[in-house]
């Protein structure tokens, strides 16, 4: 069993009524249905969870508090990532002393690096903080692709950096990866971790298991047995709601949902 496996929840970070605080009565709920429902490990401060708007402290706070919450039962992935290489190298070491079990760091957002400054940006954090490491490649979101050659050099340079959340939304490179390398291949795309898992992946970093836990993680684990009927079922299940997350920009879709269905 690889270390990244299965159905990974980004999960939301729920606010009080007047946004003024985190609000960790809800989110305990939200952790302990996750659980009950075999999610594999939570990921915390994401861009799900409302990251770019978190301030240090909050963010710290979140992931030590999930930690606590989680006591063990799934693994803990805390998000560590900015466009800053020092402020992801704090968060990274405050997520380690917090007992998270790995940490997912962002590309450079609006920064737009050059793979030679990718691979400085992810050998640093990798340097300072020896947690098992997920890279989250997003384009979309950062303006820059890390391509799978300089993925898979940071991996050979830094052997804990073993994972890579793939969000390009091109399968094409997802197949390049896995052929590039032999690390953790997780889609960042709820619609396109089937596919991805098809040519090698490991999983999903969901958003949708937000609202369908027990399924995502079912259809990740029916891919990874082989049993790709029942994942094309489950897959095709959920398409309505995959594409209903993404309406507007995430995490607003999801946290509606999620107040229509649990409130």
């Amino acid at each position: 069993m690889r270390f990244f496996s299965g159905s990974y929840v980004a999960i939301v970070t729920p606010w009080t009524g007047d946004l003024s605080s985190v609000d960790y009565t809800a989110l305990k709920e939200l952790v302990d249905w996750q659980i009950e429902s075999g999610t594999d490990g939570i990921l915390p401060a994401g861009t799900t969870g409302e990251s770019p708007t978190l301030s240090h402290k909050e963010h710290e706070e979140l992931i030590e508090r999930m930690v606590t919450l989680v006591a063990g039962r799934c693994k803990v992935v805390a998000g560590a990532g900015s466009n800053n290489t020092a402020e992801s190298v704090s968060l990274a070491k405050a997520a380690k002393a917090a007992g998270a079990d790995a940490v997912m760091t962002i590309t450079p957002y609006y920064n737009r690096p050059t793979q030679e400054g990718l691979i400085r940006h992810f050998s640093t954090i990798a340097e300072n903080c020896d947690l098992p490491a997920m890279i989250y490649n997003i384009p979309s979101r950062t303006g820059v692709n890390m391509l799978p050659e300089t993925i898979a050099r940071v991996n050979r340079d830094f052997p804990h950096v073993c994972a890579v959340k793939e969000a390009t939304g091109n399968l094409d490179q997802a197949s390049a990866l896995a052929n590039a390398t032999d690390m953790d291949i997780l889609s960042g795309d709820d619609s396109l971790a089937l596919p991805i898992m098809a040519v090698g992946g490991k999983g999903v970093v969901s958003v949708i298991a937000n609202l369908a836990p027990a399924e995502t993680k079912r259809m990740a684990a029916a891919a990874l047995a082989g049993d790709y009927a029942t994942a094309r079922e489950i897959h095709h299940r959920l398409w309505p709601i995959m594409k209903a997350c993404f309406v507007e920009t995430n995490p607003g879709p999801v946290k509606a949902a999620l107040r229509l269905y649990l409130v």
